[in-house]
């Protein structure tokens, strides 16, 4: 299995999400478990996912829940650092948003 890592980073007005490895079935529930514990009140949510080169639907579903739960605490989410895969999929399902860079 390849390594996988999240980091978090509780800056002032955002929280910083490092991912390193793929983001799939096995691996969106820890990212799920690390942001069903941030409250994020009117602040952004970063994503960061330049260590991130294959994502699945699995991941396709964690950023859309991930986006909605951000809206609905009146935080945005933003992705950062997308490598050519997970852009491609995003592309792909007219999932690419504002906030993706």
């Amino acid at each position: 299995m390849p390594s996988f890592a999240v980091h978090v980073s509780d800056q002032r007005n955002r929280i910083m999400i490092s991912v390193a490895g793929e983001l799939d079935f096995d691996t969106c529930p820890r990212i799920s478990r690390v942001t069903d514990d941030v409250s994020l009140g009117d602040r952004t949510l970063c994503l960061d996912m330049a260590g991130v080169s294959f994502m699945d639907a699995s991941g396709l579903t964690l950023l859309r829940s991930l986006y909605r739960n951000t809206e609905a605490q009146g935080g945005t989410l933003e992705l950062s650092g997308l490598q050519e895969q997970p852009r491609r999929i995003l592309e792909l399902t007219a999932t690419d948003a504002p906030g993706v860079t």
